[in-house]
């Protein structure tokens, strides 16, 4: 099946999207609703590449509320918007049990003012109104760990993910052929998640393999720079009540165009991302959050600003 139909299959899945299976307070978490036995915090949310988590980055949990024995499904949809840039994420997955998770997301990145300056140096018009998108196709598994039978002791819930992504940069993917990127790449992805039930707190740790240039959006590698590197992700949540928590992540990412000199030395310098969320979960089957993000300088030889602004995701899950 291509990319266009199983999206065309993932937007009918999603009124509403991303973060939250993030909430369900000290007196919540005791309680199990229904046929979905998992507490409303172990279903996760859905990142902006699919995989469940938060909204940057993968956790060690699997998605939708299914157990053991049974499948679960989410779908989610997700707008970030900063001052000059914005990006539309659209994502499904499904999960067996607490076990496996399969993912597939679709992304749209609106250049914005990059498109304009390229169309006026290269006197191209075809940069007018250039997108970014990418297809992202995920799998993880849980190895060892529970995030609710281990939460009296030490151990965390921990899983294995690899995301494979295929860039769609259009206009630019002849630049970005001549810089030695890639339009196709794989990052691999262990990811470590501690729930502290009495406390109503939630912490991941997440190590990731990756060659990804603005997570993979400007292709992946670079001339001298084709190699995986390791990069942190760190996210903490907090549960105000028992449908409502905040929280804060940070994603480090590669710099493989930093000796780039052929658009300007530090042109295409990319830096790390973070955000500070909330996220409300009526229930198990719709959440919503809010946060605002800073994603840094994205193309800072001719956008000089850092990009900060705000981040909208919904999620259903069944």
């Amino acid at each position: 099946m291509d990319s266009t139909k199983l999206l065309s299959r993932g937007l009918c899945l999603l009124p509403l999207c991303l973060a939250a299976g993030l909430a369900s307070a000290q007196s919540g978490m005791s309680g199990v609703s229904g046929g979905q036995g998992k507490l409303l915090l172990t279903g996760g949310v859905t990142t902006v590449e699919g995989a469940a988590g938060g909204g940057l980055t993968p956790w060690a949990v699997t998605g939708s509320y299914a157990t053991s024995g049974q499948i679960g499904g989410t779908g989610a949809l997700t707008r970030v918007r900063t001052d000059d840039y914005s990006l539309t994420s659209v994502a499904v997955a499904a999960s067996y049990g607490e076990r496996f998770e399969v993912s597939f997301a679709h992304q749209d990145f609106d250049t914005g003012p990059v498109a304009g300056a390229l169309a006026g140096a290269l006197m191209d018009p075809g940069f007018n109104g250039l997108r970014l998108k990418q297809d992202i196709v995920g799998l993880k598994a849980r190895i060892a760990g529970d995030a609710i039978l281990d939460s009296d002791n030490w151990m965390p819930q921990i899983a294995v993910g690899l995301e494979y992504k295929k860039a769609k940069p259009g206009h630019l993917a002849a630049a970005l052929q001549a810089f030695g990127a890639k339009d196709s790449g794989t990052d691999i992805y262990v990811s470590a998640t501690k729930l502290f039930l009495a406390q109503g707190i939630l912490v991941n740790g997440t190590l990731r393999a990756t060659k990804a240039n603005q997570t993979g959006l400007l292709g992946f590698g670079a001339a001298g720079h084709d190699s995986y590197q390791i990069k942190p992700e760190i996210s903490v949540a907090y549960l105000l009540s028992s449908s409502v928590a905040i929280g804060a992540e940070y994603r480090a990412k590669p710099d493989n165009f930093r000796d780039n000199t052929a658009l300007g030395a530090g042109t295409l310098k990319e830096d790390r991302w973070m955000d500070i969320f909330l996220a409300w979960t009526p229930n198990k089957h719709a959440s919503l959050t809010l946060a605002y993000v800073d994603l840094g300088k994205i193309v800072p030889g001719v956008v000089t600003r850092k990009q900060t602004g705000s981040y909208v995701s919904a999620q259903l899950a069944f």
